[in-house]
């Protein structure tokens, strides 16, 4: 029996410039789907093209700001004009906030919020429309275990994660209806730049008068040392993507990484107060408040 021809399909992805949106646009474009990444400093586009064009690939590269709805408007309008259509739409563009609850600033706190939570809902508005009238496509949004199982000195990561789970959860009865699959892929700690050039801190994570200074500092230190040692494959994420392109009936949870799956698997079996206990004692185990 012959394998089924191969149709490119037109895949919409945001936050493309470095970590699982540079890799998973590289590795569709490889496959010969119709690419189109988005990203918010074209100047940051450099590895991305480099890349595309030594497998001799084409990518459509866009400037868009997630959080800016007239530029999503602009982007989305010119996709459809050339190709009439989007089957994919990835929302991976977000970044983490560090920081204790008291330390970080309501504006800190809200743009957290307006990237990684309503960045996604501005994008899938758009989108919608496009996958409605033909009846098909998928919505891949990339959470992390964040939304499952929170961690100090992340609450605002964690709700933002937490509210896109929410969403994508009710997202996905809503769009049944019109044949369209929302999908939420949760990966665990990848050594990606969102730990290291694109790390973000509340303004007051370095000031010596917090009451948090210490705390801080110390989950910092072990934070880098986990990431540092961190092992996993990148490409995990584009090859799971992929999967989930070709798959007809895709699962709505989908976690990458054994790691994870155990950490999951524990939140969900074990009463949250031991599953609290464990976290608290991994987590500020070798810690004191300084006298």
């Amino acid at each position: 029996m012959p394998a089924p021809k191969f149709e490119p399909k037109v895949i919409f992805i945001t936050g493309c410039s470095s970590g699982f949106g540079l890799r998973t646009a590289v590795r569709l474009a490889k496959s010969g789907h119709h690419v189109i990444a988005t990203m918010r400093d074209l100047n940051r586009s450099g590895t991305l093209t480099d890349e595309i064009r030594n497998a001799n690939k084409h990518v459509d590269l866009f400037k868009m700001d997630v959080t800016d709805k007239r530029i999503i408007k602009e982007v989305v309008r010119a996709v459809a004009a050339k190709y009439g259509y989007i089957d994919v739409l990835i929302n991976n563009a977000g970044f983490g906030l560090g920081g204790f609850f008291e330390d970080l600033a309501d504006e800190e706190i809200r743009n957290q919020m307006e990237t990684n939570f309503f960045g996604v809902q501005n994008v899938t508005r758009e989108v919608i429309p496009c996958m409605r009238q033909r009846r098909s496509g998928k919505i891949i949004n990339i959470s992390s275990i964040a939304g499952l199982s929170a961690s100090p000195s992340f609450s605002a990561y964690n709700a933002s994660k937490w509210a896109l789970e929410g969403f994508s959860e009710s997202l996905r009865y809503e769009m049944k209806i019109w044949g369209i699959d929302v999908v939420l892929i949760e990966p665990g700690t990848y050594k990606t730049k969102i730990f290291y050039e694109n790390a973000r801190y509340g303004k007051n994570f370095t000031n010596a008068d917090s009451p948090y200074f210490t705390i801080s500092s110390f989950l910092a230190k072990k934070v880098k040392t986990y990431v540092d040692g961190c092992d996993k494959n990148l490409e995990d994420i584009p090859k799971l993507i992929e999967k989930i392109i070709n798959s007809k009936k895709p699962p709505f949870r989908n976690i990458p990484d054994i790691e994870t799956r155990i950490l999951y698997g524990l939140r969900k079996i074990l009463p949250f107060r031991l599953y609290s206990f464990l976290i608290y004692k991994t987590l500020f185990s070798g810690f004191q408040l300084p006298k």
